[in-house]
């Protein structure tokens, strides 16, 4: 079985693997980068989604959120230059969660990133050991 990502790269999976998932990230991104080193490593089959391209919707975001277990506040990409310079830092504290969904809908660039979910469980950034725990399959 193959995956293509939206830069026409095919991958195969490992025989038995059965998990596919979807990747969000900013191909410029050195945490996105590791991230993609570390599923091809193990040969993890993935759909790439640019951020910013393709920004995910304020209800998938939602949904995205919902399945993570995480604060909303989690999903901002604190370090990011559109993050300081719209002032977010004390913006986020007093929103309410609509606004903040539709903050980061509005630009991808304001999203943590890579998030990467299989459709039950979702990651936001990228960790090692978060992904050996979380995208491993146990045989």
């Amino acid at each position: 079985m193959s995956n293509i990502g939206i830069y026409g790269v095919e991958r195969f999976r490992k025989e038995g693997d059965c998990m596919s998932m979807d990747v969000y990230l900013y191909p410029r991104c050195g945490t996105c980068r590791k991230a993609k080193k570390w599923l091809d490593d193990h040969e993890v089959a993935y759909n790439e989604i640019h951020i910013v391209e393709e920004t995910p919707s304020k209800e998938k975001l939602k949904e995205l959120y919902e399945k993570s277990g995480l604060e909303l506040k989690k999903f901002f990409n604190t370090s990011g230059q559109k993050y300081r310079e719209l002032g977010l830092k004390d913006r986020i504290k007093e929103a309410s969660e609509e606004e903040l969904l539709e903050l980061l809908a509005s630009d991808g660039m304001l999203i943590k990133r890579p998030i990467a979910t299989d459709g039950e469980k979702v990651t936001v950034g990228f960790k090692e050991e978060m992904f050996d725990e979380n995208w491993i399959k146990e045989s």
